[in-house]
């Protein structure tokens, strides 16, 4: 288990980095002025330069990207009800999430900020969460045609 867990964390150290980079190039188009955002100018205003911004920012990051994936291991419990999985994995990710976002200055810091991001989180999980439900009852579909018509 100690294995997976480190595999895990060490894929998701660069995925966090590169999901983010990838996020404040799609946020930098979408404002169309020609220019690189590379974070929020609370956060750069928050340590005095835009550096220390980028690298506070790239190791939170790097956090959330390797606690994501870490905790990815939840869903391969056969022995818990998808429900379980489902309440323990977001009950991890969710703190992680406000905190890296709410240090990063992705939020609003106030209470109105903090519960519009949540909700924003709560729906692009359920989205996510609902694909990935339909993706693997697909599957097991599949799996389970496959099987009856081998009788």
């Amino acid at each position: 288990m100690k294995k997976k867990i480190i595999q895990r964390v060490l894929i998701g150290l660069p995925a966090g980095i590169t999901i983010s980079y990838l996020i404040t190039i799609g946020v930098s188009l979408t404002l169309a002025t020609g220019s690189y955002y590379p974070c929020v100018p609370g956060l750069t205003e928050r340590f005095g330069n835009e550096i220390t911004a980028v690298v506070v920012q790239t190791l939170l990051s790097a956090i959330l990207g390797a606690g994501f994936a870490a905790s990815s291991l939840i869903w391969e419990r056969d022995d818990w009800s998808i429900l379980k999985q489902t309440g323990i994995y977001f009950a991890v990710v969710t703190p992680l999430m406000m905190l890296v976002a709410y240090v990063c200055e992705w939020m609003e810091h106030s209470v109105k900020g903090v519960i519009s991001y949540f909700a924003i989180f709560l729906v692009i999980f359920v989205i996510v969460w609902l694909a990935q439900y339909l993706s693997w009852k697909k599957q097991i579909g599949k799996i389970d045609d496959r099987l009856h018509n081998q009788d």
